[in-house]
This record gives structure tokens, C-alpha cells and sequence, in this order.
């Protein structure tokens, strides 16, 4: 397994990373590759499995029950988001130590809720931790943590409904987000790993993510606060890669950089089970949250 100078997405099977002396977590960060997939890593089967037990168990909505003209959400998480609970719609005072207080209740909820969720299926957290361990190279994979031990959401469902998108953006607790009261900022980097559960009706000729060769600046980020990042990519030639993926593959790839995704098509949600990253280099343990 080598590394291109092309921006492309590297597919090894799990022998090869565990073979290979080579850091694949290592070209990420230095942005060499665009992401990384890994392949039917997850039963297909079970996937549809959870998608219907998520509509029985009344955590979702069924497809046939959304309709765009009522207004309602677009995106629905099963699970503990870190940035919508200490400064976004889910945050409860403007205290920071108090969101800190409920987003760590509420993950430790997120920590039960997973542990009878998946009985009769596979544990897809499990299944993309282990994958998250088969790329590291020397390093320690584990949820991320409070110095005195509190525990944040090991992974979350985001289910997206027809019109949902992401339009370019990073994603960066320190960089993006400036939460330096919580331990995860100490990294230096931020990934996203995520599991397709479910494609939308049309995402078979649609890529999860588009990622882009542009790390975040102040001049990157003063065109997408201006909206003229489009017309800066087109003028500096910006490379980028689409990542498409199936049912029970999973994916990583740069937070950092510059990614979007396209809206999605249709009454079929496009489903994921999402995590973030820290790594750096100089670091023994990586910390994954949601």
C-alpha cells in the first residue's frame, strides 16, 4: 500500500492496514489522500435491520411520513452531538460549564441507550471503533473523555431527510467550533468516520461526501463566511474527490478540510452512524466522539 501524490481515496482491505507498516492516519492529516473506505465492513442486512427497528421504536420518522411542505426537521440524531449541545440549538444556558454539565449527562444516557440498541444485530460502534483501530498505527483508540473520566457519546445516528444538505465547511472543535473547555480541543487534527446505514433513493450515483485539497485559513474562511468560496476554489484550481459509498461501508476522512454534502433527493433518508476524530501526531491516544 503507498500513497499517491493524487488526491484520491485509499481502499485497503483490513489484512493490508493491519500488514503494512505505513500510517494511513498519517497521510490524512498531512492531507496526501482525501479519505479512506473500507469496504462491507458492516452487514448490509442489518443496516435495513436497524433502519426499521429506528421507525418502530418511534425514533424516526418512516419515510412515507415526511413530507417537506409540513416543515418539519430535516436531520434527526440518535445519540449525544458535542456542538449542538455546548453552543448550538441543544445547548440550555449561556454558561458554558452548565452545557458542559448536560452534554455529559446526556452522553452518559447515549451510553445506555447503545447498550441494549443493537441486541439481535451486529454493534456497529463496535465495528467502526475496530476499524478506527485497524488504521491507527501505535495509537490508542478510545471514547473521548474528561480528565476525571466522564465519558462523551461514542457515536451518533443522523438521519437526513429529503432537502438536508451540508454546504462546504470544516469541522474542528478548536479551529471552527473554539470549545477549549473540553478535552478533545487538545488534538490537533479532526477526522470524521462515519457508517452509511442507509442511501437515499438517488445516492447510488451520488457521493456521502465531496472533500476538497483546502485546509482551513483565514482566507478560506473569509470566502465561506462571504460566500464566494466556490468562485476562490474555481480560481485556485482547488482539487476534489467524491467518497460514495454503500450500506455497511465504512469511511474517514479530513474534518479539517474543506468538505460538503449534497442535498438529499427523495422520501428514503440518508442515514449514517457519525463520529469525530482526534489525532495528533505526537499523541499516544485518539479520542472519538460525536
Amino acid at each position: 500500500m503507498t500513497f499517491s501524490e493524487n488526491w484520491s481515496v485509499l481502499e485497503p482491505d483490513l489484512k493490508t492496514v493491519f500488514d503494512h507498516e505505513t500510517d494511513p492516519l498519517k497521510a490524512l492529516a498531512d492531507a496526501r489522500i482525501a479519505g479512506i473506505a473500507l469496504r462491507g465492513v458492516y452487514n448490509p442486512d442489518h443496516c435495513s435491520g436497524l433502519m426499521q427497528r429506528f421507525v418502530e421504536r418511534g425514533m424516526m420518522r418512516a419515510p412515507e411520513d415526511f413530507l417537506p411542505e409540513e416543515n418539519l426537521p430535516t436531520r434527526i440524531d440518535i445519540g449525544s452531538s458535542l456542538v449542538n449541545r455546548a453552543r448550538g440549538g441543544l445547548a440550555i444556558s449561556d454558561d458554558p460549564a452548565e452545557n458542559k454539565d448536560a452534554f455529559l449527562e446526556h452522553s452518559a444516557s447515549t451510553h445506555e441507550l447503545f447498550s441494549h440498541l443493537f441486541d439481535g444485530f451486529d454493534n456497529p460502534v463496535d465495528t467502526l471503533y475496530n476499524c478506527l483501530s485497524a488504521l491507527a498505527v501505535n495509537k490508542d483508540v478510545k471514547v473521548a473523555r474528561e480528565p476525571d473520566g466522564c465519558l462523551y457519546g461514542p457515536a451518533i445516528f443522523r438521519i437526513h431527510y429529503e432537502g438536508h444538505e451540508y454546504v462546504p465547511h470544516i469541522n474542528h472543535v478548536a479551529i471552527d467550533d473554539k470549545l477549549f473547555n473540553y478535552e478533545v480541543s487538545r488534538f490537533t487534527h479532526q477526522f470524521a468516520g462515519l457508517i452509511c446505514i442507509q442511501n437515499s433513493a438517488h445516492d447510488g450515483n451520488s457521493p456521502h461526501a465531496v472533500i476538497h485539497r483546502c485546509v482551513w485559513s483565514p482566507e478560506v474562511q473569509s470566502h465561506l463566511s462571504n460566500g464566494t468560496y466556490y468562485e476562490y476554489a474555481a480560481q485556485s484550481r482547488i482539487e476534489q474527490q467524491q467518497i460514495t459509498v454503500q450500506p455497511g461501508d465504512f469511511y474517514l476522512f479530513n474534518s479539517g478540510c474543506i468538505h460538503q454534502v449534497a442535498a438529499v433527493e427523495g422520501n428514503i433518508p440518508r442515514t449514517v452512524l457519525a463520529t469525530f476524530i482526534g489525532y495528533s501526531e505526537e499523541d499516544d491516544e485518539i479520542f472519538v466522539w460525536a
